[in-house]
């Protein structure tokens, strides 16, 4: 696989191309992981609440047991500190219900915050990094020597634009079927740069 052109300035700019995806994709990770971070600040009267109200029902259910052991009035005198446990019981699950939601918002917000700009512009960068890829490595497999530039030329010929091709030869078709071999190469150096290929050495 061919990572980069054989032109300086082509490479240069595919270098500089590569490096400020990886720190766009890492500065948005950064920032998603701030977001979780400061939404995740939201559950901390959650897991207060559900810590000192667990400890409380905790308290108050073992105050009960204690109670109920008494002769006589143990059973009536236990009742309030079960009901008063149990109520500090739903309380402290109150606190876990939001704990788990700030969790499942600080997780969603940060993947949002992440994903949207990082496939935006993944979508338009990665696919032409790719069509570079596929179209370097063909067309290095098909150039090997000057004898294999004509291909390249007649490619040139059917996709540059005429005003490019003018700056050639007046008559770029003709010298092409005539075999001008200063006309081929040129021409071939046109389709190979857009390739992002240098043509092979002169023979």
């Amino acid at each position: 696989m061919k990572l980069y052109a054989d032109l300086p300035s082509r490479r240069t700019t595919q270098i500089v191309g590569d490096l400020l995806l990886v720190v766009w994709l890492v500065v948005w990770i950064w920032l998603a992981a701030q977001v979780h971070h400061a939404t995740e600040r939201l559950a901390v009267p959650g897991r207060r609440i559900d810590s000192s109200a667990g400890d409380l029902a905790a308290q108050l259910h073992h105050a009960a047991d204690s109670v109920g052991g008494l002769p006589v009035v143990g059973d009536d005198a236990s009742r309030p500190f079960n009901g008063a446990g149990a109520a500090a019981g739903r309380l402290a699950q109150a606190g876990r219900s939001q704990v788990d939601a700030v969790d499942t918002l600080a997780f969603w917000l940060a993947l949002a915050t992440a994903l949207v700009p990082i496939l935006l512009v993944v979508a338009f960068y990665v696919p032409a990094r790719v069509r570079f890829f596929r179209r370097a490595a063909a067309g290095q497999r098909l150039v090997d020597s000057a004898a294999d530039l004509d291909l390249f030329a007649l490619r040139a010929l059917a996709n540059q634009p005429l005003h490019v091709l003018a700056r050639i030869s007046d008559d770029p078709a003709g010298r092409w079927r005539e075999r001008d071999a200063e006309v081929v190469r040129r021409l071939a150096t046109l389709e190979l740069a857009d390739a992002g290929l240098a043509p092979p050495p002169t023979e």
